[in-house]
């Protein structure tokens, strides 16, 4: 069975317990609070490293620290460092880099965050790598979202509301690469999925060094 909604939540990233209040009980809704959403308004900055390989032996590495409470953002990578205002009327060229990341390391909490999207459920859905029966939520940005707009995403989700799967699709594409949420890491008040893995079985990504303060 599909269903077919229409989401339009507020730009803000305050978590405020009127935000909890006012957001809709929605499926992606509750795949966020499956990882901790409603425990956010205990959260001044969460830190990590996002990791990926690129080929057999180089590892590319960038190092946030996104001070929520202050709306700034610390970022390290291998050739510089710097921290910015989210608030800025211009970001820095690391902010796509920055957006990027915290897809990978926080989407079950982008859900809840995000503005202007639409998402359709389908249920008893087989998962594209390993056949987990899962509900199929599929989430298409608008025209005008972000750095890349008109995205999409199939994530896999199980009973518990655990991402297990996704499927990236550039611009609402036909086709996507499939990869694993694995390897849950509770910090704090929070739960984030640390590994992830192509269809062959390769770690091709994963987030490390997390910190909740």
């Amino acid at each position: 069975m599909k269903k077919l909604l229409l989401i339009v939540l507020p730009v803000t990233l305050l978590f405020s317990c009127q935000q909890k209040e006012t957001l809709p009980d929605t499926f992606p809704l509750k795949v966020a609070k499956a990882y901790g959403f409603e425990n956010l308004d205990q959260v001044n900055s969460i830190s990590y490293s996002w990791n990926v390989q690129r080929d057999s032996v180089n590892v590319f590495t960038r190092n946030w620290t996104w001070n929520i409470k202050e709306n700034t953002v610390d970022y390290v990578g291998q050739d510089t460092s710097y921290s910015y205002s989210l608030a800025a009327e211009t970001m820095p060229p690391a902010d796509q880099g920055f957006i990027n990341d915290k897809y990978w390391a926080m989407m079950p909490f982008q859900l809840a965050w995000d503005t202007g999207y639409t998402f359709e459920t389908t249920e008893n859905v087989s998962s594209p790598i390993k056949g987990l029966n899962t509900t199929k939520l599929t989430i298409v940005y608008g025209s005008g979202d972000g750095y890349t707009p008109g995205d999409a995403y199939d994530l896999y989700v199980d009973e518990d509301y655990k991402l297990r799967e996704w499927v990236f699709r550039r611009g609402n594409g036909a086709e996507g690469r499939p990869t694993t949420w694995e390897n849950e890491q509770k910090v704090g008040p929070l739960t984030f999925i640390t590994e992830h893995r192509n269809a062959e079985g390769n770690r091709t990504l994963w987030i490390s060094d997390i910190e909740v303060k």
